[in-house]
């Protein structure tokens, strides 16, 4: 009986640890990263190195200083690198890529314990914070292998009432202006398909984040589908709905939490579009859903067999 050993629940192992998780994510982001470097240049390559490397080495100094096991052999400090560079543009210097990834790792993360405590996604928390202090992060950068009339992203474009914008194949394929990682809609749907065959993530979130963008817009337009379809290939809705909006820390684990989730990050992401001054608002929906997301859990638990209701 000394060698008894309890501990709480779940007693269950999926076989599935942080380092096989994260490392699948990082297979799933290749395709768009690869896409940001055609379509934007060697220039992306330089944001996502300055993020990803700061973003460990923040991670390294921070264990070393409080005298903590070193954790980068996770790979969770690489993904929140390079989640944030691909939701930047090729023209935010790279001292600023250094800054937001500290924060993110730093600020985000570690002072709340480390992977597994923090209470918003580091990436996002990272991109909100640039964009708050450095004002615009993710729009001003063209792509180099097109030629294009405007640097300004297509919402925008759409907000200033241009007449000219990206035709709809040319949202999926990437080209136009933004931030490197969200323009590619096809190489983002690649990634999306791969992290669903692992079973890394469910269909849940990404599904229904996209579809409520979509319906809501399609009412609000008096049911103009391609104007509907191009909110969903603009921004940064899919790399957010599939990579950011699905984290396991930071998203309720219940199927109905998920989609209460995604409706919320749907919802917010319309009303910052349609009515506020800021033409994106996939990075504030997360971010306030996140927060809400313990609460949601809570909620949409189901009762114990046997349990007192």
């Amino acid at each position: 009986m000394s060698k008894l050993t309890v501990t709480a629940a779940p007693h269950i192992h999926s076989g599935a640890s942080t380092q096989r998780i994260m490392l699948d994510v990082i297979v799933a982001l290749l395709p768009v990263t690869v896409a940001s470097a055609v379509i934007f240049g060697v220039k992306s390559l330089l944001v996502i190195a300055a993020c990803v490397i700061s973003a460990v080495l923040a991670e390294s100094v921070f264990n070393l200083a409080c005298g903590k096991k070193n954790t980068i052999g996770d790979f969770s400090a690489v993904v929140t690198g390079l989640l944030l560079a691909l939701n930047l543009s090729t023209n935010v210097p790279v001292w600023q890529c250094v800054v937001g990834s500290v924060f993110a790792i730093v600020c985000v993360k570690c002072f709340f314990g480390g992977l597994g405590c923090n209470f918003a996604n580091p990436a996002i928390a990272g991109r909100v914070f640039m964009l708050l202090t450095f004002s615009q992060v993710a729009g001003g950068a063209n792509p180099t292998i097109v030629d294009v009339v405007s640097s300004a992203t297509p919402l925008e474009q759409l907000a200033k009432g241009a007449e000219e914008i990206p035709s709809l194949l040319d949202m999926f394929l990437g080209l136009h202006g933004g931030a490197i990682g969200e323009t590619c809609a096809a190489a983002l749907l690649l990634g999306f398909v791969y992290l669903l065959v692992r079973k890394v993530i469910t269909w849940h979130t990404p599904v229904v984040f996209v579809a409520t963008v979509f319906v809501c817009y399609l009412v609000a337009t008096g049911f103009d589908v391609t104007a509907a379809l191009y909110q969903v290939l603009a921004g940064g809705l899919m790399i957010g709905a599939i990579f950011m909006a699905t984290d396991y820390v930071t998203t309720p684990i219940t199927t109905k939490g998920r989609v209460v989730f995604a409706i919320g990050c749907g919802v917010i992401t319309f009303i910052v579009r349609f009515f506020c001054a800021y033409p994106e608002g996939v990075s504030f929906s997360i971010l306030i859903m996140n927060i809400l997301a313990p609460y949601i859990e809570k909620w949409t638990a189901s009762e114990p067999l046997g349990g007192v209701k």
